[in-house]
């Protein structure tokens, strides 16, 4: 069957419960005795100065008027900036960028304004860096590599909805006009993504960018007369490689927090879809049972597990679609949770109860992006609300039963 990896059911395992159990303590144990039980961290690159910035928030005023924490809730941000004029709000992203440019609930394009400013003063700091003798080989070649980046997301067009320069980096981008937009669509990626990686030239198509550009591109060739937006949203601290990070959820549950803040906070009364790839899913099913009404579809794709053992279990109202490629290591992955180690039942099992979308030529873990695949094309299809067109893996309709016409535009 295209799009999964054992052809005796969709997604099902035939191996028994204790020898599935057993290859899940071997792999825990393997994973411990290379990686060891401290999970491993990228290392603080750069300089402080979201930190920097941070302290100077603290003591802002606008014509007299405190600001909100940094960490505001969604709400108390949005009132705020309404309650401001156009000169004031762009004082303020002019005045604090590396601040305001991540406010969530703050106007998109006043964000877009401040990012802007983030990232020329961090170039600016990292191509001094870079020419530092005082640092080693390896940093001052860290550093040139993050000016690069830093000028890249620079260049004219670019709505850079976060940046944070802070170790491996936060970084979000909106591709179409999120304020207008009917439908949004939100990229959430998994292992091995920072600044450097969060866009690539070569394997364009692994890179959160690359990944939002093609499924923007092909929904707008599936409904060119819908007003989408798709955010590729690198704005969580994702686990580096395959190693114990990966296989807890202690990154997600933090990454969980931001991406609820997001969907809280985009303008607008768009519906929104996430697309969540690899380790991304298990974000997306820890952010579950939080995400507000208005997050009608969560994808997962390539899944390693959503911490729950079935849809029920994320208690969500959103319709949870699955798909995962018949070539896709993933699926050797035992699908169970051990003392913490695993994100439990595999989503394109029949018992979880995900609705399961073909995902044929989508070529391994990595291409469910690329154009031409069952894929991406149903990702389109979910995102621009064609539902009753969508490819289910089965074969049949059955990924689409229970879906009114109300629901399908």
């Amino acid at each position: 069957m295209p799009g999964f990896a054992h052809p005796t059911a969709p997604g099902a395992d035939p191996r028994p419960a204790a020898l599935r159990t057993l290859l899940a303590l071997a792999v825990v144990f393997v994973m411990l005795a290379t990686t060891g039980w401290t999970a491993v961290h990228r290392p603080e690159g750069g300089t402080p100065l979201r930190a920097t910035a941070l302290a100077a928030w603290v003591k802002a005023r606008i014509d007299g008027r405190p600001v909100p924490a940094a960490d505001a809730p969604v709400r108390t941000v949005a009132r705020f900036f309404a309650s401001l004029d156009g000169a004031q709000q762009a004082r303020l992203a002019d005045g604090y960028p590396l601040v305001v440019g991540n406010l969530d609930g703050a106007p998109a394009a006043i964000r877009y304004r401040a990012n802007l400013r983030g990232l020329q003063q961090a170039r600016r700091v990292e191509e001094a860096r870079s020419h530092d003798v005082a640092l080693t080989p390896a940093d001052r070649e860290a550093a040139t590599r993050r000016s690069h980046r830093f000028a890249s997301l620079i260049e004219p067009e670019r709505r850079i909805l976060a940046f944070d320069p802070t170790g491996g980096g936060l970084v979000a981008e909106v591709f179409g006009d999120l304020d207008r937009a009917e439908r949004i669509s939100v990229i959430v990626p998994g292992v091995d993504t920072d600044l450097i990686t969060f866009e690539r030239t070569q394997r364009r198509l692994t890179s959160p960018v690359g990944m939002a550009e093609s499924l923007y591109e092909a929904q707008r060739a599936a409904a060119p007369e819908r007003r989408t937006a798709v955010i590729a949203w690198a704005g969580y601290t994702a686990p580096a490689g395959v190693g114990m990070d990966a296989a807890t959820g202690r990154m997600a549950f933090d990454g969980a927090v931001r991406l609820k803040s997001l969907a809280a906070s985009l303008p607008g009364d768009a519906s929104v879809a996430l697309f969540c790839h690899s380790y991304g899913s298990v974000v997306c099913g820890v952010a579950a049972r939080e995400l507000p009404d208005r997050v009608t579809d969560v994808v997962v794709a390539g899944s390693p597990g959503m911490r729950a053992s079935s849809v029920e279990g994320l208690h969500t109202s959103a319709r949870v679609w699955a798909t995962r490629d018949e070539g896709d290591w993933i699926a050797d992955v035992p699908h169970l949770e051990v003392g913490g180690v695993g994100h439990g039942a595999d989503p394109v099992s029949p018992e979880f109860g995900a609705r399961l979308l073909s995902s044929a030529r989508a070529r391994s873990h990595t291409g469910y992006f690329a154009p031409g695949t069952d894929s991406v094309d149903n990702f389109a299809k979910i995102g621009t609300g064609a539902f009753s067109s969508v490819v289910c893996a089965t074969g049949d309709d059955a990924c689409r039963r229970g879906i009114s016409e109300g629901e399908q535009d």
